[in-house]
């Protein structure tokens, strides 16, 4: 929270004057009033195709910046594709410079030594970006699909035409690697709509009755109940 005090200021206008009074009063100035601008890098973990996209974000506002991915050599070994994707991550930072990550996590392979070769792809991914010091974030596949089309078994063309509709860019020249990381750093964004737009609901708190207003009202019904027993 962020608060301005001051002190032994000399003022000459009604405006001033009333900009001291707040700050006295330690009220914190709106977050609402100054859109946070961010840039997400998503990723589509992959041992051959690494799907990759950056997002710049102003308040409820987004836009594509860049979008691609890394083919790596089915020839070359395992431990050769981590370190590209570990590399190829680390250029996507220091170039963009993202203030977070997104990124995909393994739901679903053939075989248990399919699934641990997609999850160490994906480690590759986030020890660079953990590396730089940036916050990590994960997210099932259903979720991204859910949260960019609003259907959680939507197809990967689905998500790539919703993307080209919110985004207003074209994307069907992209990999579906590509637009699979475009999903997840869009699914990060309104992650972080949500919780910072205030809920339009706001019921008014409902004001406790006392024991004496009880008991009255109790009374009432008695009578009302038995009006031979009222004297």
């Amino acid at each position: 929270m962020l608060v301005i005090r001051l002190s032994h200021t000399v003022v000459h206008d009604d405006l001033s004057v009333l900009l001291v009074i707040l700050c006295k009063l330690s009220l914190p100035l709106s977050s609402q009033a100054r859109p946070v601008d961010k840039i997400i890098l998503g990723i589509d973990p992959g041992t051959l195709l690494m799907g990759f996209g950056i997002l710049h974000t102003s308040g409820q506002h987004v836009r594509m910046l860049q979008a691609g991915h890394l083919r790596m050599k089915a020839s070359d070994s395992h431990l050769l594709r981590l370190s590209q994707i570990f590399q190829k991550t680390l250029e996507l930072i220091h170039k963009y410079k993202p203030d977070e990550l997104a990124i995909e996590a393994p739901f679903f392979a053939l075989n248990v030594q399919s699934l641990l070769k997609l999850g160490r792809a994906q480690g590759a991914a986030i020890a660079a970006a953990l590396s730089q010091e940036i916050p990590v974030y994960e997210y099932l596949p259903k979720k991204v699909k859910q949260s960019v089309t609003g259907n959680g078994n939507a197809s990967k063309q689905q998500v790539a035409a919703m993307l080209h509709t919110l985004l207003q860019t074209t994307v069907s020249d992209l990999s579906t690697d590509a637009t699979d990381a475009l999903g997840v750093a869009y699914c990060h964004f309104r992650r972080f709509q949500h919780i910072l737009q205030p809920s339009r609901f706001n019921p008014k708190p409902t004001k406790a009755r006392s024991s004496k207003s009880r008991t009255s009202d109790a009374w009432i019904q008695f009578l009302q109940s038995n009006p031979g027993r009222q004297l």
